[in-house]
């Protein structure tokens, strides 16, 4: 199985950006999917889940800014960020929940 996240780069603070993370193989329905985020220096922090059916989970201080969402059909979980803010910059990574299976990760920015 690989995962590869894309949609990152350099958005003005208070902008939008959609990341998407798509899965080889048919196993992606199997899975709970979630986005992890990473800074120089500090450890991976799960921002955001989405259960098999659906269910989604959100990091507390960021609950109303993402929306996470999948589609199996194209076996790709999104991370939908608005009012974005400089301490939003990290790289964002994909990961099937209890696997080994990680995307590349997508760098974002966000910077005036």
């Amino acid at each position: 199985v690989q995962l590869q996240a894309f949609g990152g780069g350099l958005v003005q603070p208070g902008g939008s950006l959609r990341l998407s993370c798509a899965a080889s193989g048919s196993i992606f329905r199997g899975y709970a999917m979630a986005w992890y985020r990473q800074t120089p220096g500090k450890p991976r922090e799960l921002v955001a889940s989405i259960s098999i059916s659906g269910t989604t989970n959100y990091l507390d201080s960021l609950k109303g800014r993402l929306t996470i969402s999948r589609d199996n059909r194209k076996n790709t979980v999104y991370l939908q960020m608005n009012s974005l803010k400089p301490e939003d910059t990290a790289v964002y990574y994909c990961t099937m929940v209890g696997s080994n299976y990680w995307g590349q990760g997508t760098q974002v920015t966000v910077s005036s």
